[in-house]
């Protein structure tokens, strides 16, 4: 073999990589659920507020070195907060509050724009908690590739996420 047909054939596999990697997933969501003994409306009270959020902030509890900034109103739409860490930096607004849950936008930039939200719905045993993201991998297809592992990255910071409210409302 010649080195113009290895690199032929290089490139070839490369494209044919490339190409394969946009039968993955573009759109990529993570859920986690829990049943908390407290109100909806408790839950989504803190939920809903730079603040509130902070107390069972689960990247806190993960990265105590993580700095956070409050912006906008304490709570509601346009509430929000920086965060810089180990596991990245950007903002987090609240975009719309409800009866059962509370929607934020993430800017990390270059990393993507998820929406996050938190549901919080009564049953017979407490209060059905949501937690979930949903992140657009766009083209590229290393964040394609990057999609296949979210669920297990951030799955359980999630569920110390919903400990964490659930130790919050006890």
């Amino acid at each position: 073999m010649t080195i113009a047909s290895i690199a032929t054939y290089t490139a070839l596999g490369l494209a044919a990589l490339t190409a394969a990697t946009y039968a993955l997933p573009r759109h990529v969501s993570v859920e986690r659920t829990a049943t908390v003994a407290a109100a909806p409306e408790a839950i989504l009270a803190l939920a809903a507020s730079n603040s509130g959020f902070q107390v069972f902030n689960p990247y806190k509890s993960r990265d105590p070195a993580l700095k956070i900034g409050l912006y906008g109103p304490e709570a509601g739409v346009g509430s929000g907060f920086t965060f810089e860490g180990k596991e990245g930096k950007g903002r987090q607004t609240v975009a719309e509050v409800s009866p059962d849950r509370v929607v934020y936008t993430i800017d990390m930039g270059p990393m993507g724009q998820p929406t996050q939200l938190i549901e919080a719905r009564p049953t017979a045993e407490g209060t059905q908690v949501t937690w979930r993201v949903e992140s657009d991998m766009g083209l590229n297809p290393i964040f394609r590739i990057f999609g296949l592992f979210m669920d297990g990255m951030m799955g359980p910071t999630f569920e110390l996420g919903l400990e964490n409210i659930r130790k919050a409302t006890a």
